[in-house]
């Protein structure tokens, strides 16, 4: 019948898929017991080399970061961020098929999603409360039960039988909204965009072309990306809907917001694209935006790919910390000892050397000892909040932490740092290039290579 008719001719075209399919290997079958292997070893690096040193310090009290099982074994996150309504829900629908489906997320106009939701693979379709997925500690997100039950109530997991997500994880983001204070939320907002960053692999943070304004909740969010700069895509999403010059001049303007926000020599990669599954409107540069869009996948393909090399190189940079907060405060230990007479009051005594901790040259001091950078000494002013909580007398020194069977806490945590861990990165590349041992190549010195540059 002639309404049909009329029905149908105005069902927007879906666009071909088969790039997608292409760029993200969704075809290929990768053996999973060669990535266990490795896990199992890191597994075992963590925790009977530096686990013993970051408890016996107290290292979780300094930066409020526990590395559990369940993060080592994670698989890559990428988060997604940005201004309500832009399309980041889209995004994932688009990226997963899911449009049309009942597995899609909710989108619209308004702001729609009110939660942080983390997709993720599974057998069939289901959906975790938050209080469900911070109780399991064989999940990585055990952790975010500090940020109290009004957070998690706005948390959800969903799983999804899909071959993207047996190798990698996404998480939507409640969208920021300019004109609302952070505690209407009703939990800390910013700190829990803040877990989700410090352990994202990859963090999409996505425009929309008729919503540029850059406000405070947005500034605060490019405050919290400072030192993640390498992770960080821009996509200008919805390019489609404007004509080419007038996405020039967008173009132009978003790197105008951006620029006070983001100074680093090289800014992110931006792409520009329309990312939801109908065709590209007439008349635009559809060459363009395929090619785009096929770059950020080949962005996302990488840090699947580079999963093992960087959890190295994380659980590597977490040692590196340890080490260097151990030494700090064993250090302090030392400073106090030497300073403690027979009639000090020990309190007096250990307040003159946290107020001033150069007096004594106790960060010099650590300085002077081999291979640590000055840019990754913590905060002088941390240390004092760190010791009102734990008495120096709490510690030991790290001579006495040695054990006839178990050898040196530091010894064991140097060894982990310069020969265990390389050797793991070393031992991924053998399947694929047998003379890719070097520390150049794997990136395993102190500032590991940025491997998401485009040459």
């Amino acid at each position: 019948s002639p309404p049909e008719e009329v029905e149908d001719a105005s069902e927007p075209i879906k666009r071909d898929r088969s790039h997608l399919e292409n760029t993200l290997k969704l075809n290929e079958d990768k053996p999973a017991d060669e990535v266990s292997g490795v896990l199992q070893r890191l597994r075992k690096i963590y925790h009977s080399s530096i686990k013993p040193l970051e408890h016996s310090y107290r290292y979780n009290e300094l930066r409020q970061h526990e590395i559990t099982d369940g993060e080592i074994t994670s698989k890559p996150m990428v988060l997604f961020l940005g201004p309500w309504s832009v399309g980041k829900s889209s995004m994932i629908n688009y990226l997963l098929g899911l449009d049309d489906t009942p597995y899609q997320l909710y989108t619209g106009a308004e702001p729609t999603t009110s939660e942080f939701t983390v997709i993720m693979h599974g057998p069939k379709l289901k959906t975790i409360e938050g209080i469900v997925m911070a109780a399991d500690s064989a999940r990585s997100f055990s952790p975010l039960e500090k940020f109290g039950q009004n957070f998690l109530e706005k948390l959800i997991g969903i799983e999804v039988p899909h071959k993207l997500l047996e190798r990698v994880t996404f998480v939507d983001t409640p969208g920021i909204i300019e004109n609302r204070k952070q505690q209407e939320r009703g939990y800390p907002f910013n700190d829990v965009c803040q877990w989700f960053i410090d352990r994202a692999d990859l963090i999409f943070v996505v425009f929309d072309p008729t919503k540029l304004d850059v406000g405070l909740e947005l500034e605060m969010l490019f405050r919290q990306l400072k030192g993640r700069e390498s992770q960080i895509r821009i996509i200008l999403n919805k390019a489609d809907s404007l004509a080419t010059q007038e996405l020039m001049r967008v173009y132009g303007a978003l790197f105008w917001s951006l620029a006070p926000l983001i100074n680093v020599t090289e800014p992110p990669r931006v792409y520009v694209s329309s990312f939801w599954p109908h065709e590209y409107h007439p008349d635009t540069h559809k060459e363009l935006f395929l090619k785009e869009e096929i770059s950020l996948l080949e962005d996302l393909n990488q840090v699947i790919e580079n999963r093992m090399e960087n959890k190295i190189a994380f659980i590597r940079q977490h040692a590196i910390r340890v080490r260097i907060h151990a030494l700090l405060v064993d250090r302090y230990l030392q400073t106090y000892k030497d300073k403690m007479t027979f009639f000090s009051d020990g309190e007096l005594v250990f307040r003159d050397i946290v107020e001033d901790p150069d007096r004594f040259f106790i960060f010099k001091s650590i300085l002077a000892k081999t291979n640590v950078s000055k840019f990754d000494l913590p905060n002088r002013e941390a240390y004092k909040d760190f010791f009102g909580i734990n008495p120096i007398t709490s510690f030991k020194l790290l001579s006495q932490q040695c054990s006839y069977m178990g050898g040196c806490f530091l010894e064991k945590i140097e060894k982990a740092i310069t020969r265990e861990l390389p050797d793991l990165l070393g031992s991924i590349g053998l399947g694929k290039k047998p003379n890719v041992l070097s520390c150049d190549v794997t990136g395993c010195g102190e500032t590991p290579k940025n491997r998401y540059r485009k040459p």
